[in-house]
């Protein structure tokens, strides 16, 4: 009855820390709108995956077992939702709704990690990682949300940061839509990595 506390960790922070569909939404979103403004979607976007992270302490993957097909076919439809989403940052340009759009807000942030292909492989490989076996069910649970929550307030607000000082030094200069485009590339190979490469 254990679990793996420091290579859950190390686990955590590196996929929390690379780059991935809600990554590249909470930088796309500190580049348009600017770091302050984006924090209630940052808030949103951490709180977001304790949604998924107890419902697969608390037995979804035995239901995923009983109906395969329900859950693959809402795997596909994330995937396109975020590939969609992709082409939205392809597209935006830096800096543009900071006088003009409200910035999406906590409610917006919730429902990132619940639509990401990542979020959900990551969840999962850690409860059959470093889970021993017999670790009672809250205490497995409590302890990946903890450890995941805490990689995300470190790591999430990083990443808006990072967009925000990138629109400050590429807005309106030729390398911005190409900078655009590559955030956008980068989104789609995570999806597609998860659905195809078995990776997390």
């Amino acid at each position: 009855m254990s679990i793996a506390i420091l290579p859950l960790t190390i686990f955590a922070a590196s996929q929390v820390g690379t780059p991935g569909p809600a990554n590249m939404a909470l930088m796309a979103t500190g580049a348009r709108y600017g770091f302050r403004a984006a924090l209630p979607f940052v808030a949103g976007v951490a709180l977001g995956k304790q949604l998924i992270i107890w419902p697969i302490g608390f037995g979804l993957m035995q239901l995923a077992e009983a109906a395969p097909g329900v859950f693959t076919a809402l795997k596909y439809i994330s995937a396109a939702y975020i590939i969609w989403l992709a082409w939205k940052v392809a597209n935006l340009r830096l800096g543009q709704g900071r006088a003009n759009d409200k910035a999406p807000g906590f409610a917006a942030g919730l429902i990132v990690h619940p639509l990401n292909p990542k979020a959900w492989a990551m969840i999962v490989g850690g409860f059959t990682a470093f889970v021993g076996e017999g670790t009672p069910t809250i205490t497995a649970t409590a302890t990946i949300a903890a450890v995941l929550l805490l990689c995300q307030l470190v790591l999430h607000p990083i990443w808006t940061l990072a967009g925000d000082r990138i629109a400050r030094t590429l807005a309106g200069t030729p390398a911005e839509p190409y900078l655009m485009w590559t955030l956008a590339a980068l989104t789609v190979a995570s999806v597609l990595f998860v659905l195809f490469g078995g990776g997390t």
